[in-house]
């Protein structure tokens, strides 16, 4: 049966080579796409599988809370909690005393980053401080070393073998010594290097004894609050009770909650798996979370959903196809039921052709993913990061299994159209198969083809324009011409003296980090009412940076002092947000000149400072945040230094080169690291850019697919009219009327394809996209009108040339048989 259902089959696709050729086509067009997401999808969840007991790690989340007084509608509520990645280094010690029923518990402190130094060579190396357990929990195989033992003592370090290969070359590493600025470090281990789909990524692992000694005058350094970079993994036994363990974490973080007047903490657990794709998470500081890629399971959904649509797209294609050609099948089919057959061997019949279409379009869809693969890892650069796309053997079998699948979609509604007809109506018009009163099921298709066709390009257009306005968005502070320079822990006074004698370089400032592009930093203020402690951006910044970006100075004054130390600033220049939210003078700004206001961070606690300056509101996140509380710090000589570097030139690269040359000066180990502002922040916007071209892309797909089906739809339509075109012509029908005739139908559907896709698109951004951009600006109706433009000049195209054709053929040759 399954022979002759093939043979059938082949004859019938070799029969209608371009119903065949369309819909090969277009399929493997479409399934490329989901051949990219399979792959895609395949790879983030192939993250940590390698991990021996992955379904047991658990990381501990911190949700943090604070009491405000200004953010409360009744006694007793507080603020929403923010979710972090991070936890503290206390966290860990008292779960691993205090907590029952946990087979590993381990430390990890995610700021070790230093040069290390071996003879002449010079790396920069970068990693974790740990404990000895966490070879008992992850799967790090040790080539040398004891890794019982090899993070246990003080100053020791075991290496990835491609960090001890750069070091010693082909040597030994073990037991020798690495010097990180003044201190030597003894190898006490070397690992295999850590595999791609890990989510924490490392050159070496110090021992975690080694930064408690290091700061072991640092009182903050063990706060049950200091949740900056450290990360607590837990080894659950195999039948252990999840929720008990969650019930023991909340009563430790009840007990260390007393403590805190303003700040509470309560711990989560995280699986290992929720890593990786999951929901995102923050720094204490409020950078990124994650230790390694992310991804968040929206964006997942969205791709999905829209790859879903295009492929939907195709599959209608071979749907309308099937019923343009029914009036030839249905005589097969016919014949068939009267000689016996019945309705499962008839859709059978029909499935398996579509089936066949879907895996020869798998072949073809195959050669276009290796064409595609290297487009998509070039999006953005986070892409080629955190994926591979490569094939494996697990990877075949779900393209073939999203093969047959989208050949069953496909070949589903023409089956069992087909299975149901009676041999006495074989002779019947599908078009008399209804969907509504006055609407054929093809013509339905094509509607819904089209409209889901429309939504894509107009989407497209919508937020290419969103984006550039995204990016020429003011934000309160010039960024022209400003490069900023990441000094990468060198002291920034010898490179500034270079820059300074350059002409090309006018103004120079430095600062902690760069604003505006997702960055931040900050820590807890408190006004007059001690109850009352707010997170607040900030950023430290010398008496430079302000004139240089053009900050608009609204009461006081820049930075008068140049404190040495973190201790000896005093000063603070806040925005003007920040005066609403402590309601400091009644919000005046001359008025808040030398109010007081307590600053406490990770370093310092219940710092006293006066308020110098009050500056303009601008846009320290991105502007698909609020507008939120800021205050301006001293920036001392022992702060992270980035240097902005105001250029006036007519030739930037050739500025941009003469800098690099200067840095090569100052500093041979490390690649100098500089983008102008401009860039920064094209940069921070770089997963938007990236949406838009794959939805870019896929209205390419889309259209193309739904102009190939129309295409065939009017080659069928005509062809089936033939002889009534040719009786109209010899009765003096002109070929512009005979165009108009056959084209109608069609431009009617495309017309009411505009009136559902324009509204739904329009709606889809005003209340869901845009509101989550504070300060868009409102979509404009040529935005909503141009994919409508495209769409009927392609499909214009389309109808013209099938009909104008058939308009322009001789009637004689078709009226010649009558």
């Amino acid at each position: 049966m399954f022979r002759n259902y093939l043979k059938t089959s082949v004859r019938n696709l070799l029969r209608n080579k371009l119903f065949s050729s369309i819909n090969i086509v277009g399929l493997a067009i479409i399934m490329s796409v989901g051949l990219l997401l399979i792959a895609f999808v395949l790879d983030l969840r192939s993250y940590d599988k390698f991990h021996k007991n992955g379904e047991r790690i658990y990381r501990i989340t911190s949700v943090l809370t604070e009491n405000s007084e200004q953010s409360r509608t009744r006694p007793g509520q507080s603020r929403p909690g923010s979710k972090f990645a991070t936890t503290s280094i206390k966290t860990g010690k008292l779960i691993r005393q205090k907590v029952t029923g946990i087979e590993e518990v381990t430390i990890m402190r995610n700021d070790f980053s230093q040069d290390a130094k071996v003879g002449s060579t010079t790396i920069s190396i970068k990693g974790f401080w740990a404990d000895p357990s966490l070879f008992r929990i992850f799967t790090f195989p040790m080539l040398e070393g004891n890794p019982d033992t090899a993070l246990k003592d003080p100053y020791s370090i075991v290496l990835t073998e491609t960090a001890a290969r750069k070091l010693f070359g082909d040597q030994s590493a073990l037991g020798k010594a690495i010097r990180f600025d003044t201190l030597d470090y003894r190898v006490t281990g070397v690992m295999k290097d850590v595999p791609f789909f890990s989510h924490i990524n490392f050159e070496a692992l110090v021992s975690l004894s080694t930064a408690e000694q290091l700061n072991r005058n640092n009182n903050n350094f063990e706060r049950w609050t200091s949740m900056s970079s450290n990360y607590v993994y837990l080894l659950l036994p195999p039948t252990v009770d999840v929720a008990s363990i969650q019930s023991q974490l909340d009563a430790l973080a009840k007990e260390e909650n007393l403590a805190e007047d303003n700040t509470k903490i309560q711990l989560e657990l995280l699986p290992l798996d929720k890593i990786v794709v999951g929901e995102t998470l923050r720094r204490s500081e409020g950078g990124p979370g994650s230790v390694g890629p992310h991804m968040s399971p929206v964006v997942l959904w969205i791709l999905g959903g829209l790859a879903l649509v295009v492929i939907l797209s195709a599959c209608f294609n071979y749907t309308n196809l099937s019923m343009a050609r029914a009036m030839r099948r249905f005589k097969e089919v016919g014949i068939r039921k009267a000689i016996g057959a019945g309705k499962s061997q008839v859709w059978q019949q029909f499935l398996a052709e579509a089936i066949m279409i879907s895996l020869a379009a798998l072949i073809l869809s195959y050669f276009l993913f290796l064409v595609l693969r290297p487009q998509l890892m070039n999006l953005a650069p986070e892409m080629q990061r955190t994926v591979k796309l490569e094939l494996t053997p697990f990877m075949v079998i779900a393209f073939i299994v999203f093969s047959v699948i989208v050949g069953v979609i496909a070949g589903l509604l023409p089956a069992l159209f087909f299975s149901k007809v009676s041999a006495i109506n074989a002779l019947r018009n599908v078009s008399s198969v209804k969907v509504f009163k006055h609407v054929t099921l093809r013509r339905a298709l094509v509607v819904i083809q089209y409209t889901l066709t429309l939504i894509f390009i107009t989407t497209t257009a919508i937020g290419y324009v969103q984006y550039k306005n995204i990016l020429a968005f003011d934000l309160g502070f010039s960024t022209e011409n400003i490069l900023n320079i990441n000094m990468q822990g060198n002291k920034p006074d010898v490179f500034l003296k270079e820059l300074s004698e350059m002409p090309e370089v006018t103004a120079l400032s430095r600062s902690l980090i760069i604003t505006s592009v997702g960055n931040t930093w900050g820590g807890f203020m408190k006004y007059n009412d001690s109850r009352d402690s707010a997170l607040v951006m900030t950023n430290n910044v010398d008496e430079n940076y302000l004139p240089l970006h053009e900050y608009k100075l609204i009461a006081g004054g820049n930075f008068m002092a140049r404190p040495i130390t973190a201790e000896a600033v005093r000063e603070v220049i806040v925005n003007e947000q920040f005066l609403k939210r402590f309601n400091i003078s009644n919000n005046d700004p001359e008025k808040a000149i030398g109010e007081e206001i307590t600053f406490s961070n990770f370093n310092v606690r219940g710092r006293k400072m006066t308020i110098v300056g009050v500056i303009k509101d601008f846009h320290y996140g991105k502007v698909d945040n609020l507008i939120e509380p800021v205050a301006f710090m001293s920036w001392t000589p022992k702060d992270r230094a980035v240097i902005n570097a105001k250029i006036q030139s007519t030739d930037m690269l050739a500025t941009r080169a003469k800098i690099e040359s200067a840095w090569k000066k100052t500093d041979r180990v490390h690649p100098f690291q500089a983008k102008f502002y401009d860039e920064e922040i094209e940069d921070a916007y770089s997963e938007f850019s990236a949406m838009i071209k794959i939805i870019g892309f896929l209205s390419f797909l889309a259209i193309s697919i739904a102009s190939m089906g129309l295409f065939g739809m009017v080659a069928f339509t005509t062809e089936t009219r033939l002889k009534e075109i040719s009786i109209r012509k010899v009765m003096g029908a002109s070929a512009g009327n005979l165009i108009y005739l056959l084209s109608r139908s069609f431009l009617v559907l495309l017309s009411l394809s505009a009136l559902i896709a324009l509204p739904v698109t329009y709606l889809f951004f005003e209340t869901l996209v845009l509101t989550n951009f504070p300060y868009h600006k409102p979509v404009q109706v040529a935005e909503l009108f141009v994919g409508l433009l495209a769409v009927l000049l392609i499909a214009f195209i389309m109808i013209g040339s099938q009909t104008l054709k058939a308009a322009l053929e001789n009637p004689v040759k078709s009226l010649r048989s009558e």
